[in-house]
């Protein structure tokens, strides 16, 4: 068996970096190709311990485009094959699993997810182009390891956040802890990788177990709470979105000062500064130990 290899397909928030309506402080930057800023997918990865069969952490919409740029992920041998054995959703977000609908061409693969997010699919006729024949659907129970091809093993945990945007009814709970949003954390050759691309808040109970990873992709969707508002670009704080902001005394760089391995910002919203190399923002995250994930990135344990 060979190292746990982590490659990231999207780093971007949903709507990508520049998003394609907006051009904020940020993504004007982009728009107008300023090499400060490198355009990015929306947030997934893909996970391997043998090089061979590999699991995406998230569909993101930008699936098929993140596929064609990624060799590894390419068809080889027979004349309708993939190396994607299996695909583990964080939760049923449109950024989170549109990108299922690429993998329709009647593919086996497994599918594992909570039953509340695996609910939201069933919910939506437009996710039986997975043909129930070849593609698995496996709930999976909160803290219980399973198994994933190619000698992974994986666990979901709770993470405080609230339902996906669609389904929300009134005002939502923003920081409970149940199936709707989770992270996850890979196993192979005793070496530990945790997937939390949204997060309301750090509990004692997820600090200490992202305290024990060696490598942590965080939540990195607004350096301020109320960065959307400021920018012009929305009315939420980031919170409301069940998101907590990186900057601030209960933000993740504060929350999260004492990991002692490798740390990487994921799922990045285009308004967020971090984006911009030589930034404040990005030289404070950096000197605080942390990488700002780009689309391509590979990690290997």
């Amino acid at each position: 068996m060979g190292r746990l290899t982590a490659i990231v397909l999207g780093a971007a928030a949903g709507g990508g970096f520049p998003q394609w309506n907006c051009r904020c402080d940020v993504c004007r930057l982009a728009w107008d190709g300023d090499p400060r800023v490198t355009p990015r997918t929306q947030a997934s990865l893909a996970i391997s311990a043998d090089g061979e069969r590999w699991t995406l952490l998230n569909a993101a919409p930008d699936l098929r485009a993140q596929l064609a740029v990624t060799p590894v992920l390419h068809p080889h041998g027979a004349k309708r094959t993939s190396p994607i054995a299996a695909v583990v959703l964080t939760g049923a977000e449109i950024d989170q699993t549109a990108g299922l609908l690429n993998l329709r061409e009647r593919q086996p693969f497994l599918l594992a997810a909570t039953a509340e997010t695996l609910a939201a699919l069933d919910a939506n006729p437009m996710f039986g182009v997975l043909a129930p024949d070849v593609v698995t659907r496996r709930p999976i129970e909160i803290g219980k390891p399973f198994v994933l091809p190619g000698g992974l093993t994986a666990e979901l945990f709770t993470v405080p956040g609230k339902v996906p945007l669609y389904l929300e009814h009134g005002t939502p709970a923003t920081a409970e802890e149940s199936g709707n949003n989770v992270g996850v954390e890979i196993y192979a050759d005793q070496t530990h990788l945790c997937f939390v691309p949204g997060a309301a808040a750090v509990t004692p109970a997820l600090r200490a177990r992202l305290q024990h990873a060696d490598v942590v992709l965080f939540d990195g969707t607004l350096f301020s709470d109320d960065e959307m508002i400021a920018s012009g670009t929305g009315s939420k704080t980031g919170r409301r979105m069940g998101h907590m902001p990186i900057n601030g005394v209960d933000g993740s760089l504060a929350a999260l000062n004492s990991l002692g391995k490798r740390r990487i910002y994921i799922h990045i919203n285009n308004t967020n500064p971090i984006l911009i190399d030589g930034s404040p923002q990005r030289q404070r995250v950096e000197a605080a130990g942390w990488e700002v994930a780009t689309d391509g990135m590979e990690i290997s344990l």
